[in-house]
C-alpha cells in the first residue's frame, strides 16, 4: 500500500510526479468551480433583490395612478371657489344653503371629470350636512346612504372624519363598493375659519377592489404577500387578509418594517412617491431563495461528484500504471533495493510468471470462500437430519469453517417468523431476493449475538422454511434448558421491537453427533404443537414430555347432551348464546395439560359436525348453504394454529345462525334476493375483468360499486359462499396455471401478470390454494 515514507523514499520516482499531476488536475477544476459559484450567487442575489425591487415600483406605479387621482380631485374640491365662500366667508347664514347648492351642482362636474373616484364628499360642520354631487344630506342620512353596512357605526365613521391631521388615509366601508363593499379614504381636515372654529372635512373615496385588482394584475410574486401601509404602517389592504406568515412581523396594529427578515419569511417595502403611503411584500424564504438554493446543491454535488470521479480516476490509473512496478517489487520480497529499471518488458515477463501461481490460488481460495457458507449449512442440514455418513470426521470439519466447540453437548433452537410477508411489503425499495435474504441474515446475527454473549457457540441456518440454531453449550452450565430459554427470550423480545413476530421451539440437551438429529426432532415436535398453544411464543419440548411421561390429554369433553344443547343454541339462531356456548367448550379442552394434535383436531372437527347436523335439522343441506361455500372446510384445515380454527369455526357458526335467524323471521323480500344475485353477479365480472390490477381489493371494489368494503364482501360471500379476498385470489391463481401450463413466462412475470406485485406474496398464495410451489406446479405441467 503507498504511504508517506514510501513515496519520500520514492520521491523522485515516476509515482510521485502521478500524485502531483493527478492533484493538481483534480484542485484547478475546484477552485474554478468555487469562484464560479460565489460569482453566480452573488449575481443571483443582485437580480432577487432587482426583480423584488421591480415589483414593488410596479406595484407603487399602479396604485400611486389611483391615489394621485383621488388628491388631484381632493385638490381642486378644497381650492374651490364656492366652497371657500361656504367655509370661510362673513356672508348671512340664511346665503349659506344657496352657496352650499351651487356647490353640489359644480360637484356633478367633479363626478363626470374623475369618473374612477367611486365617491367624495365634503362634510360641512356648520351646516351639521353632507354635500355630495348632486344633493345636500344630513349627517345621518349620509351615514346610512353611504357607510352603513354594520361595518362601522355613525359615532365612528362621525370621529373619522372629524378626526384631526391635515391628510390621512383610511378604510371605509361603503355601500356601492362591489363586491366587498370597502373602499379607501382620503381624507382632509379643513383649515378653521378665522373665528378659530371647525369648517369641515373632504372625503374622497375610491373602491377597494380596484386596488385589488391592481395588486392581482401583478404577476411574479409567486404567493407572496402584497400590503398597502397608512403613514402609521397600519394595514390598509393585502391581497391575503389574515396570512399567518404576517403575524411575526406585526407590532400590535403596526406593520415592523425595520424587520427584512423574521423565520422562514422576507418583507420588503417602499414608499409612494405621491403619498405617504407604503408598499411591502412579504414572501417566504423558500420561494425567496429557491434559485439561490437550486445553484448552491448544483454547485455542491458538482464538486461532490467531481470529488469522487477525480479521486476514482486517480485511484484507478494511479493503480493500473503503477501496479506492475508495485507487485514485482512485493512479488520478490526485495523491498530495500533502491535499483531503478529503465526496460520493463523483461520484468513484466518475470512478474507474469509469478502472478500465474498467485492468480491460481487467489481463484482457489476465492471460490472456496464463496462455497463455505453453502458447505457449512449443508453440514449442519446433515447433521440435524441425521446423516452422518460423511468422509472427513465432523471435529475436524468444524476446524475447517472456523466453528468453535466447547463440548459435546447440543440443543437447537427452532425459530419460525410469523408475519414475515406483512415484513416483505415494508421493504419495497430493495430486490426480492435481497429481501428475502435480509430478514433470515438479521435473525442469525441476532440469535447468535445472544448465544455468544452467555459463551456458548451456535450455528444458524434455514430448513424446512424454518431458522434452525444449532447450540454448542459450555461443559460448566447447570441448567440447559434455562440457558435456552433465556436466549429464545432475549431473541424474541429484541426482534419484537424491528415487528417481527416469532413463535421458538427449544429441544432438550443431547450429547454426542447423533444427538443432534434427535435434538432437532424434539424442536420440530415442539414446534408442532403451536398449534394447540399458539403463535408468537415459546416451546419446549420439555414442557410437553418431561421425566419421559407424556404431559398430553389423553382424551376431550364434549358428551352428547352438551352438542345438543348447541345444536338447540343454532337452531335458535342465538349467535351470541351458541358462540358463548363453544366457546366455554374449546376453553374447557385446551386449559392445561396441553390436549394432543390429534385429540385437538377431532375435537374441532367434532365441533364442525356439530354444525353440519344443526343444519340439516334446519333443512339447510336441501337449501345447499353448504355447497354455496365450498371452502369453509379449506379454510379451517388451512389454519395453522387451534386459534385460528376456532376463529373460522365461528365464522361458520355466525353463517349458520344467521342462515337460522333469517329463516325464522323469512322478512327478506324476493327483490332484494335478486338485486343481491345481480350484485354478486356484476362484483365476479368485475373481478373476472380486473384481476390484473395490483391495486384490487375488497376496498377498491367496494369504491366501485359505492359500498363500505366489509359490507360488499358480506354481501358477495352471502350469495356465492365465499369471500371476496378468496375469489380474488381464485381467479388470479387460476390464471397463472393456464399461463405456467404454457410454460413461456417465468414465475416473476407470472406473478406481475395476475396482479401481484411481490413474487413472495404469490408463491404463498398459490401454496394455500394449491398446496405446492408455482414451481413444482410448472415442473409438473
Amino acid at each position: 500500500m503507498l504511504n508517506i515514507q514510501y513515496l519520500w523514499r520514492r520521491r523522485k520516482s515516476v509515482i510521485v510526479t502521478w500524485l502531483l499531476s493527478y492533484s493538481a488536475v483534480l484542485i484547478v477544476p475546484i477552485i474554478i468551480s468555487l469562484v464560479i459559484y460565489a460569482q453566480a450567487n452573488h449575481a443571483l442575489k443582485s437580480e432577487i433583490h432587482r426583480a423584488n425591487d421591480s415589483l414593488l415600483k410596479q406595484m407603487r406605479y399602479t396604485i400611486d395612478n389611483q391615489i394621485d387621482l383621488m388628491k388631484r380631485l381632493n385638490m381642486e374640491i378644497t381650492w374651490n371657489e364656492k366652497l371657500q365662500n361656504l367655509m370661510y366667508s362673513n356672508k348671512p347664514a340664511k346665503e349659506a344653503p344657496f352657496v352650499a347648492y351651487q356647490l353640489v351642482k359644480e360637484f356633478r362636474l367633479y363626478k363626470t371629470s374623475y369618473a374612477l373616484i367611486d365617491e367624495f364628499y365634503v362634510v360641512w360642520d356648520q351646516g351639521e350636512s353632507v354635500l355630495r354631487s348632486g344633493n345636500i344630506r344630513d349627517m345621518r342620512t349620509a351615514f346610512r346612504t353611504l357607510h352603513n353596512t354594520g361595518a362601522l357605526s355613525y359615532d365612528e365613521w362621525l370621529e373619522l372624519v372629524q378626526q384631526g391631521g391635515a391628510k390621512r388615509f383610511a378604510v371605509m366601508p361603503h355601500l356601492d363598493a362591489a363586491p366587498a363593499k370597502t373602499s379607501i379614504a382620503y381624507i382632509t381636515q379643513l383649515p378653521n375659519d378665522l373665528n378659530g372654529r371647525e369648517t369641515g372635512t373632504i372625503v374622497v373615496m375610491a373602491d377597494a377592489a380596484k386596488f385589488l385588482a391592481a395588486i392581482e394584475s401583478i404577476s411574479g410574486f409567486s404567493g407572496g404577500l402584497l400590503l398597502i401601509l397608512n403613514q402609521d404602517n397600519e394595514i390598509l389592504m393585502s391581497n391575503r387578509p389574515g396570512a399567518p406568515e404576517l403575524e411575526p412581523f406585526l407590532d400590535g396594529e403596526r406593520v415592523r418594517l425595520s424587520s427584512s427578515r423574521v423565520g422562514e419569511s422576507e418583507l420588503f417595502y417602499i414608499s409612494s412617491a405621491v403619498s405617504e403611503l407604503k408598499y411591502a411584500l412579504i414572501i417566504p424564504s423558500s420561494i425567496y431563495w429557491e434559485k439561490a438554493e437550486y445553484v448552491r446543491k448544483f454547485t455542491y454535488i458538482s464538486i461532490m461528484i467531481s470529488l469522487i470521479g477525480a479521486g476514482v480516476l486517480t485511484w484507478f490509473f494511479m493503480r493500473r500504471n503503477y501496479s506492475p512496478i508495485q507487485e514485482l517489487v512485493e512479488s520478490l520480497n526485495d523491498r530495500n533495493t533502491e535499483e531503478e529499471h529503465g526496460d520493463g518488458n523483461e520484468l513484466r515477463m518475470i512478474l507474469q510468471a509469478i502472478l500465474d501461481t498467485r492468480s491460481e490460488k487467489d481463484q482457489i481460495a476465492s471460490q472456496l470462500k464463496k462455497h463455505q457458507h453453502v458447505l457449512r449449512s449443508n453440514m449442519i442440514h446433515r447433521l440435524l437430519k441425521g446423516k452422518l455418513d460423511t468422509p472427513v470426521p465432523y471435529e475436524e470439519a468444524f476446524r475447517s469453517f472456523h466453528m468453535t466447540l466447547h463440548s459435546q453437548e447440543f440443543a437447537v433452537i427452532l425459530l419460525v417468523l410469523e408475519n414475515e410477508e406483512s415484513l416483505y411489503e415494508k421493504l419495497p425499495g430493495i430486490d426480492l431476493n435481497e429481501r428475502r435474504k435480509l430478514i433470515p441474515f438479521i435473525i442469525a446475527n441476532v440469535v447468535e449475538e445472544l448465544v455468544l454473549q452467555r459463551q456458548h457457540a451456535s450455528f444458524v441456518t434455514e430448513i424446512d422454511d424454518m431458522m434452525a440454531c444449532l447450540i454448542n453449550l459450555r461443559p460448566d452450565v447447570p441448567h440447559g434448558l434455562a440457558e435456552l430459554r433465556h436466549i429464545a427470550a432475549e431473541a424474541q423480545s429484541f426482534l419484537w421491537q424491528y415487528e417481527m413476530e416469532l413463535t421458538i421451539s427449544i429441544s432438550g440437551s443431547h450429547s454426542s453427533w447423533s444427538g443432534i438429529a434427535e435434538a432437532y426432532q424434539e424442536a420440530v415436535d415442539a414446534m408442532e404443537y403451536k398449534m394447540v398453544l399458539g403463535k408468537q411464543g415459546i416451546i419446549a419440548f420439555a414442557d410437553l414430555h418431561a421425566d419421559g411421561t407424556d404431559h398430553v390429554q389423553s382424551s376431550y369433553y364434549y358428551p352428547l347432551q352438551v352438542e345438543q344443547q348447541l345444536i338447540n343454541f343454532i337452531k335458535a339462531g342465538d349467535i351470541e348464546q351458541a358462540a358463548s356456548y363453544m366457546n366455554e367448550i374449546t376453553e374447557r379442552n385446551f386449559e392445561k395439560p396441553v390436549m394432543s394434535l390429534t385429540l385437538a383436531r377431532c375435537l374441532i372437527f367434532n365441533l364442525v359436525g356439530t354444525v353440519i347436523k344443526a343444519i340439516n335439522e334446519l333443512g339447510g343441506a336441501d337449501s345447499g348453504i353448504l355447497s354455496e361455500k365450498p371452502l369453509w372446510m379449506d379454510n379451517i384445515i388451512a389454519s395453522d394454529t387451534i386459534q385460528e380454527m376456532q376463529i373460522e369455526l365461528q365464522k361458520l357458526l355466525a353463517e349458520v345462525c344467521a342462515y337460522a335467524a333469517s329463516k325464522r323471521t323469512s322478512n327478506l323480500s324476493q327483490e332484494r334476493e335478486v338485486s343481491l344475485r345481480d350484485l354478486a353477479a356484476n362484483v365476479t365480472r368485475y373481478i373476472e375483468d380486473n384481476f390484473t390490477d395490483a391495486n384490487l381489493n375488497v376496498n377498491a371494489i367496494g369504491e366501485h360499486f359505492d359500498l363500505k368494503g366489509s359490507y360488499l364482501s358480506r354481501l358477495f360471500k352471502s350469495q356465492t359462499g365465499e369471500g371476496l379476498l378468496d375469489y380474488i385470489h381464485k381467479i388470479r391463481i387460476g390464471k397463472a396455471k393456464e399461463m405456467m401450463q404454457n410454460k413461456q413466462e417465468s414465475i416473476n412475470e407470472i406473478s406481475r401478470l395476475v396482479g401481484y406485485n411481490d413474487v413472495a406474496t404469490f408463491i404463498r398464495v398459490f401454496k394455500k390454494y394449491e398446496g405446492i410451489t408455482p414451481g413444482k406446479y410448472k415442473e409438473i405441467y
